[in-house]
């Protein structure tokens, strides 16, 4: 029988709220219930416990303020409602969390800020710093800039990156359902909850279907997905209804509710774990039986000569994808090489590369410190 002691023990918890819970499925942004978690928020603040706020909420409190009755699909427009509802939310968290003495501190993130190392690192110093300073951060894509090449896709895999950014120890998804189930509860009534499983768990992925509602850019299946990114740095996800009265006390003490989902693995070393989170990739390279299982079991760096073929356009530096003969993802990383370089050293020994390429670069094509296993 699994207990979720860890969970009660943790110290650093990120909570994300999504937006048909924000603002009571369109209705506009839901004050009292936000105050009431803000309250719970509050009450793990005073048993010492650091609080990461992931909030939706932007787009669909600025879709009511402008008369939307829809959500926009054109993009200038869903960056206006974006502007729009972002002040609102602001002031709505930051009235509350005064009330119990609390300061907040707004971040706003898109996929660049964390793919970039760099950019990457000043984004956890600063949650990092906020945190020791007893601010509560409340963190949500920057939706007024976002394009879709840059973005996140939905804030549940926001809420695991910032998990994974500040090293939380529990990632708590609150979401219109009870959790996560066997079959979609909204055709099935027979469905039954999902209590506790292995994040790594691929059965999970065929149990989670349908997307997500009129406001937000999730679903059920993104929440499995985020729960293994948020694995790789060692967190537990659980995955609970926001309108379960003191539900964030609640999961935050170790009580049964909604869907725990495990960690199978230690916790990645940071670069690892900054890898991990990379959405985006400018190509792909296609290894040999060889080369994944030497990657799988030995923790090798990959070499020129167990690579197959390459696709993409990608420079040196860029991250890659690294997929099997049937096309499996087997890890992602980052390329010593550019695609034409690539292409010139398939199949070759490393002790060649001076000759081929007219140059001494290398000998791996991604060495093991820039490569995660996924």
């Amino acid at each position: 029988m699994e207990t979720r002691e860890k969970i009660a023990a943790a110290q650093r918890i990120v909570v994300k709220i999504g937006s048909a819970l924000l603002t009571n499925d369109g209705q506009g942004l839901d004050v009292a219930r936000i105050g009431e978690w803000v309250a719970q928020i509050a009450e793990l603040r005073a048993q010492g416990k650091e609080v990461v706020l992931v909030s939706s909420g932007s787009i669909a409190a600025g879709m009511k303020r402008l008369g939307f009755s829809s959500r926009p699909t054109q993009v200038n427009e869903l960056q206006a409602a974006a502007a729009v509802g972002q002040m609102e939310l602001v002031g709505v968290y930051e009235s509350h969390f005064d009330v119990h003495g609390l300061c907040t501190a707004q971040i706003l993130l898109t996929h660049d800020d964390l793919s970039n190392r760099r950019r990457y690192l000043n984004a956890r110093s600063s949650l990092r710093t906020l945190l020791s300073l007893g601010a509560v951060p409340i963190v949500n894509e920057n939706d007024t800039v976002v394009t879709d090449e840059i973005r996140f896709g939905d804030n549940d895999t926001l809420g695991a990156l910032v998990a994974n950014l500040v090293e939380a120890d529990v990632l708590i998804i609150l979401t219109d359902q009870q959790g996560l189930f066997d079959k979609n509860p909204r055709d099935h009534k027979d469905a039954t909850l999902i209590e506790h499983a292995s994040a790594s768990d691929e059965s999970l992925d065929a149990m989670v279907s349908g997307g997500a509602g009129i406001l937000g850019s999730g679903g059920m299946l993104t929440k499995v997905r985020a729960a293994r990114l948020a694995a790789r740095a060692g967190a537990h996800t659980v995955i609970a209804s926001g309108r379960e009265a003191s539900v964030i006390i609640r999961v935050a003490r170790g009580d049964n509710l909604g869907t725990w989902l495990l960690p199978e693995q230690g916790r990645l070393a940071s670069r690892k774990q900054w890898l991990a989170g990379h959405l985006k990739s400018r190509g792909a390279l296609v290894l040999d039986d060889g080369a994944v299982s030497a990657l799988r079991k030995s923790g090798t760096s990959l070499l020129p000569v167990g690579v197959k073929d390459a696709e993409g356009s990608f420079a040196r530096g860029d991250m890659v994808l690294c997929v099997d003969l049937k096309g499996q993802l087997v890890a992602r990383g980052l390329v010593n090489y550019s695609i034409a370089e690539t292409l010139k050293l398939l199949g070759k020994p490393s002790s060649e590369r001076g000759a081929i390429l007219g140059y001494e670069g290398e000998p791996e094509l991604i060495h093991r410190d820039d490569l995660v296993i996924i």
